[in-house]
């Protein structure tokens, strides 16, 4: 077994379409988080609005996310529109890269975005993350072929209304397939009428149990240690 790991799930105060804003936002977070692992919201850079650019790994407003990762020693799973998908970057000390690509979208997504290719699982110190982004969530078959790629976390970023969704979601991942389920979902106004989003990022342990989750308020997280 890896050793101990800390995993926080972050709801970071979110301006719709301010990228330099949002991830002044995400820097104060990971400081805040004090976690080798944290993960942020769907499109978290640019706040959930179909219509924003694009942002791409190399784009130097997220060198603070890369400066804030290598002071903390974390790792950050950062939503952001990435070309023609909505994806999820890993942030670290030694830059950003994309992780994921979202596989399953809405049909308003589906008007600018493109699925992504397949599932994807990150390493950090023997702990394998699947990882999911809204939609994706809520599709069996994305969740069993995440888990078939061998995951002890099932890691998603979302955007919802009803905190209901996600909770739901978050209590089958975990309990159907014997992983740690960690959701991280905006609070407050995230954009494109989602406000206020519906907040309580929790994560769960591989039986369901919610061992830490945030309230409904932004700039609010959930954090644990997985044993």
């Amino acid at each position: 077994m890896p050793a101990p790991l800390s995993l926080a799930a972050v709801q970071p105060p979110c301006v719709p379409r301010h990228v330099e804003a949002n991830v002044a936002a995400h820097v104060g977070t990971i400081r805040a988080a004090q976690a080798r692992v944290v993960v942020f919201p769907e499109l978290s850079v640019s706040g959930y609005q179909l219509d924003a650019e694009a942002v791409e790994p190399s784009d130097p407003r997220l060198s603070p996310l890369v400066g804030a990762c290598a002071e903390s020693g974390t790792v950050a799973l950062v939503g952001a529109p990435v070309g023609e998908h909505i994806a999820m970057l890993r942030v670290d000390g030694d830059g950003v890269a994309v992780a994921y690509r979202k596989m399953w979208l809405s049909d308003r997504e589906a008007e600018r975005f493109e699925p992504g290719p397949g599932p994807a699982v990150v390493t950090v110190d023997g702990w394998r993350f699947g990882l999911a982004i809204c939609k994706d969530t809520g599709v069996p078959r994305h969740l069993a072929d995440t888990a078939a790629l061998g995951i002890d976390v099932y890691l998603a970023g979302v955007c919802d209304t009803d905190p209901a969704v996600p909770e739901e979601r978050a209590h089958r991942a975990a309990t159907g397939h014997g992983v740690w389920a960690a959701f991280a979902s905006f609070a407050g106004r995230a954009g494109d009428g989602y406000d206020p989003a519906a907040g309580h990022s929790s994560i769960r342990t591989p039986d369901g149990l919610v061992v830490a989750q945030a309230g409904p308020e932004p700039g609010d997280l959930a954090r644990a240690t997985l044993v």
